[in-house]
Formats: structure tokens, sequence, C-alpha cells
């Protein structure tokens, strides 16, 4: 596999369309940091690491829905394997005017847009979530 934080989305966003309250991935660190953003902000109810049943380690995650629509209602990714996309503090996008969640790897973490603009610090803009 070469883009795991792409396949994960990917995931979600058919989960979502199919209606499934979980979705299963493999498991990694960035995947889990990823997730972790995005359970802070709102856009999932949370995740659990566990297994498969050949012993492989995966992430449960749990969808979250309003009035029966899902919460994430568009997912991209910005920064690719074929394509990396770094910005400056003053240059990280802000996403439908502040509504949405751009996710930034940075020398301090994977974290928001707003935090990575409070502790002025730049990185790689994974996604964007809104």
């Amino acid at each position: 596999m070469n883009d795991p934080i792409g396949d994960m989305l990917t995931r979600i966003r058919n989960a979502q369309m199919r209606g499934k309250s979980t979705v299963s991935t493999p498991a990694s660190k960035l995947r889990a940091w990823v997730l972790d953003v995005l359970a802070d902000e709102g856009y999932i109810r949370g995740y659990e690491k566990g297994s498969d049943e050949r012993g492989h380690p995966t992430i449960e995650i749990e969808l979250k829905y309003y009035e029966g629509t899902p919460v994430i209602r568009e997912l991209k990714r910005v920064s690719k394997p074929g394509r990396r996309v770094y910005m400056g503090v003053q240059d990280i996008p802000s996403v439908r005017q502040g509504l949405g969640v751009s996710i930034v790897s940075t020398p301090k973490g994977v974290m928001s847009d707003a935090n990575a603009r409070s502790q002025n610090v730049g990185g790689e803009v994974l996604c964007t979530v809104f």
C-alpha cells in the first residue's frame, strides 16, 4: 500500500456512504494520530485498537451521524505520496472559512490547523475535513 492515510480516509468515506456504524482499518501510529484529531474535533465517536483473525493489529473506527446523515460531509487528501504539500504557519488553509479542519503533521505532532496556528508551527497538510 502506497498511501495508508488515503486508504483510511477512503474506508471512512465508503462506510459512511453505506451507513455503517463502524469501519476497520490496519493500525499504525500515524493513522491513530489522525484519528485522535478527528475525535477531538468531533467528527468521529472514537476508535479502538484490536486485531483481526490473523493477529494483525487493526483500528475499529466508530463513525458519527446526526439525524441519519454523516457528520463528515467532505474528506479530502491534500498531501499525497506523489506530491507532498508543506506549508508555513501563515499559509495553512482554513477550510470553509473556519467551519472545517485541516489536519497538519508538524514537528510537534499531528494537530488541527487551529492548534498549529496557536503553537506557531507549520508542516505537511495531510487532509481537510468538513
